[in-house]
């Protein structure tokens, strides 16, 4: 088995509800822990990107949640404080760098 062969797991799907109550389908990139402290965050794509846009640039758009998980219910927060938003933006791009370096 090579190196290439370990790195196609099966993406982590969930469904989040938008404003209109439409569920959108997302793929996990990335679930981690901030240091000094117990909240968990995820980071997400959009999977279901309307291919006939000529605009890439929405297809490079991550979400980032807060999240709780009850037995197999998974709850999510929207990060609305500046502090915690910029907290798990650079744990995330720190994270980021090390998967690049190991490359």
């Amino acid at each position: 088995m090579t190196k290439d062969d370990m790195q196609f797991e099966e993406p982590e799907i969930i469904y989040i509800p938008d404003e209109d109550g439409n569920e959108e389908e997302f793929e996990v990139v990335m679930k981690f822990e901030v240091d000094g402290s117990d909240q968990k965050y995820m980071m997400v794509v959009p999977l279901n990107v309307d291919s006939s846009e000529e605009d890439d640039e929405d297809s490079d758009e991550v979400y980032a949640f807060r999240y709780e998980e009850d037995g197999d219910d998974l709850k999510l927060y929207t990060i609305e404080d500046e502090e915690e938003w910029n907290m798990v933006e650079e744990t995330f791009n720190t994270l980021l760098a090390e998967i690049d370096d190991n490359d």
